[in-house]
């Protein structure tokens, strides 16, 4: 219990810290910045696959690529491959943003590095992408919907 504890209690002031950091300074909530990121890294994507990697809901995050594409911030084109779907493709603008935006997200690894030292941070790393990746594969926790 204590594991999940720290856990969850570290995840939720650092994600506050963020997303505190992010509607200061670039007037976006720390949600958007990270899907505004996942398509700067991944051209391409469609909700689905957006919905796979954040483990949400396709609703919540077609509401949210809604919002993105409103601000201007992302585009939806046309899939050839499934005329029932849409590939999200960042503006000029929202590339702008992301690139703006991730100077900032450096202050919340800069928090954690001033914290941990390398080889504690190599190991919680590597266990989270252990926990994370067996969570994947069983397919648990993934939302409905």
């Amino acid at each position: 219990m204590t594991f999940f504890s720290d856990l969850v209690r570290c995840e939720t002031r650092l994600y506050n810290s963020l997303n505190d950091l992010m509607r200061t300074r670039h007037g976006i909530a720390a949600s958007q910045f990270e899907s505004l990121h996942y398509l700067r890294d991944h051209p391409g994507a469609r909700v689905a696959d957006l919905a796979e990697f954040f483990a949400a809901g396709v609703g919540a995050i077609s509401k949210g690529i809604d919002r993105l594409e409103g601000r201007g911030w992302v585009k939806r084109i046309p899939n050839p491959a499934d005329r029932r779907s849409s590939l999200l493709e960042l503006t000029d603008s929202g590339r702008a943003l992301v690139s703006d935006a991730s100077t900032t997200f450096t202050t919340i690894t800069e928090l954690i590095h001033a914290v941990l030292e390398p080889e504690h941070l190599d190991a919680a790393t590597q266990a989270l992408r252990m926990l994370r990746a067996a969570l994947e594969r069983d397919k648990i926790g993934i939302p409905v919907g």
